[in-house]
């Protein structure tokens, strides 16, 4: 009787198939984390029926692999590969739920900074994420519970297996290059990847893609900078006279302000202004704030900012070039700077690692990397990312001082930082009412920011540099990202849609040049101008009366009246003053309405010519072309002069 009831089960489960089963129950799961997780931006039919299919022919394909084992091992390899497309899929959920994207190859090779995310990653992590691996406890359930026994296939029926993947694959990407035309060549844009070819699908075109790069520099010789060069000239916009070299001579600060987005500048919490001493920079005569400039980091965000800063490049579509591009060669700001006399410092109170600081600046030709190593990292002083503003700020001033002039010196802040915790002591604002821990948070550490570098000033103004000093504050990236928009249309009063969240991607720059007017004949104050990350470079580097004609940059001086106001963001889209493209859509930035089809052809050469500045970027740094371009006067940089492992007393 039993040996009976152990038949029936077998029999019942073969007939059920197991393999069907566990494709079907991985398919449901897969669409449901799509449509629970993911803001993918569908706009119709077709859409929704990629992303409807696309999960079951990557789960008939993949997992037809577990079929080539043989016995128990089949039943082994395909829980196996269940569990690891799982983990793939949730490794994506919880980086989109700050990043607003998709790991990369690059990404999961960046291992040193994921030890030091600390409360960041822990505050992306839901109970109910479990849930996400539910299919796989249920098939492991019945594999212990029931003798399951796959039959053993013919090698023709294990090939019809993987056709059947490959043939759903094909119908599929058919569809989707019909909706999405050159979707595998021309797209920047992950989002369309994963809605078009599903999260797995993906991840195997990012490790092609990757491969592909890595290669590109073995093949790439000297010949392929030539269209570069002629780009560069091409769109070359000549220093105005005005403001050129008027900061010749000049120590040079820059300050990194952690996640710091435009629209926190003059606005009020509980009456409150939330960043009182940046709002007073605004109007202050000795400063120029531009309030119309974007951030264009990717997946590298801080150090994707910090590599426009020095080089006027994109960073790259995966990855942070900090990691996977730090070995080659840069004509950095630091690095021309240096040759013209000036030493280079970095101030940061996290270790040298953290997005491989320590290996990237020797490219770069900074001098000297104050790490965690120069600060009391106790525990009062430390929260979140590392060291607290004001203790690094206050702590960093006798280094500072030590330096040769003239300097140039990079503070990168880190308070102002997802999660946003703040210890109690230094709350000096209410925080938020929305409901959302992080956005009601933002606000208290971006005060927090605020004062600090109100203090730093001071501190300045004392130790007798600030008089012959230019001090440049941006914004390195965005502090709230997409999947907040909820509160956020709490925060500004209104519903934040594609089109609005283009426009929060604003960053501030400041300018601050003491005795600005006597060196320019004019004062500062607000400057409309639109651009991005990849001006600030040129603009620096020519008010310092240093011309960029020779180098191969992307972006172009703001304050230059050839300059052309159009902002490429790393995915393909962008903005100008008139219009904004999102996902292939263009706004009246006037009216906030889409214009029609018609309308919208006016302003496809801004579209093409994004796609051009990207890719030839992209092009430079994957083949490493800048080692073939010698700029008149310049010296390749030395790494080998560079040793930031001796701690300075």
């Amino acid at each position: 009787m039993n040996k009976l009831i152990k038949q029936t089960k077998t029999i019942a489960i073969t007939q059920l198939g197991f393999f069907s089963l566990v494709v079907l129950f991985f398919w449901i799961k897969t669409y449901a984390v799509y449509q629970i997780e993911f803001n993918l931006g569908i706009e119709n039919f077709i859409q929704q029926f990629l992303l409807f299919i696309n999960p079951v022919g990557s789960a008939i394909f993949f997992f037809a692999f577990a079929l080539l084992f043989k016995g128990r091992r089949k039943i082994k390899a395909l829980l196996g590969i269940n569990f690891f497309l799982s983990f793939i899929l949730y490794a994506n959920v919880v980086y989109y739920r700050f990043f607003n994207d998709f790991i990369t190859v690059p990404v999961l090779t960046q291992s040193d900074n994921f030890g030091q995310l600390g409360g960041s990653a822990m505050a992306l992590i839901q109970p109910y994420d479990l849930l996400y691996f539910l299919d796989f406890f249920v098939a492991l359930a019945i594999v212990l519970w029931k003798k399951v026994e796959l039959p053993t296939m013919t090698r023709r029926s294990v090939t019809g297996v993987f056709l059947a993947g490959i043939l759903v694959f094909t119908a599929n990407l058919a569809l989707a290059e019909m909706d999405r035309p050159q979707l595998l060549t021309r797209t920047f844009d992950r989002n369309y990847l994963v809605k078009y070819l599903g999260a797995y699908n993906y991840t195997v075109y990012d490790i092609i893609q990757s491969s592909k790069s890595s290669a590109q520099r073995a093949l790439a010789d000297s010949n392929d900078v030539a269209e570069i060069e002629n780009y560069a000239k091409s769109t070359y916009a000549k220093p105005n006279d005005q403001y050129f070299g008027k900061a010749k001579g000049m120590n040079v600060i820059y300050i990194s302000l952690e996640s710091l987005q435009t629209f926190a500048l003059d606005y009020k919490l509980h009456g409150e202004e939330v960043t009182p001493f940046l709002n007073s920079l605004t109007k202050d005569k000795d400063t120029m704030y531009f309030d119309n400039v974007f951030h264009q980091t990717a997946q590298g965000k801080t150090s994707d900012a910090e590599f426009m800063l020095e080089n006027s490049l994109f960073p790259l579509p995966q990855g942070s070039v900090f990691t996977t591009k730090a070995n080659n060669t840069y004509q950095a700001n630091s690095a021309i700077l240096g040759q013209e006399g000036y030493t280079n410092a970095v101030f940061h109170g996290n270790g040298k690692s953290f997005w491989n600081r320590d290996e990237m600046y020797k490219s770069l030709g900074v001098d000297k990397f104050y790490d965690s190593a120069y600060y009391n990292m106790s525990e009062e002083q430390t929260l979140n990312y590392g060291l607290k503003d004001k203790p690094f700020f206050k702590e960093s001033m006798p280094y500072l001082q030590e330096l040769k002039q003239p300097f140039t010196a990079k503070f990168l802040t880190l308070s102002n930082h997802f999660p946003y915790p703040l210890d109690e002591e230094d709350q000096t604002i209410k925080p938020h009412t929305t409901g959302d821990k992080s956005v009601d948070g933002y606000f208290q550490t971006a005060r927090y920011m605020d004062e600090s570098l109100k203090q730093f000033f001071k501190d300045l103004k004392a130790s007798g540099l600030y008089d012959n000093t230019m001090i440049v504050m941006y914004g390195d990236h965005y502090g709230i990202s997409p999947n907040h928009n909820k509160a956020m249309s709490k925060v500004l009063g209104k519903e934040i849609n594609s089109f609005e969240n283009a426009q929060l991607q604003r960053v501030p720059l400041f300018i601050h040049m003491p005795n600005m007017e006597e060196k320019t004949g004019a004062k500062g104050g607000v400057n409309h101008t639109y651009g991005g990350q990849v001006d600030i470079r040129p603009t620096v580097m020519h008010l310092l009366g240093m011309d960029t004609k020779e180098y191969l940059d992307f972006g172009t001086d703001l304050l230059s009246e050839d300059h052309q106001e159009l902002v490429p963001f790393r995915n393909g889209d962008f903005v100008t003053p008139e219009i904004t493209q999102v996902d292939g859509k263009v706004y009246n930035n006037e009216t906030r309405e889409q214009l029609d089809e018609e309308a919208a052809k006016k302003y496809e050469k801004y579209d093409e010519a994004v796609k051009t500045k990207l890719e030839l970027s992209d092009k430079l740094v994957y083949g490493d072309l800048l080692r073939f371009h010698k700029p008149e006067g310049f010296e390749p940089v030395d790494r080998s002069k560079y040793d930031y492992n001796k701690r300075e007393e």
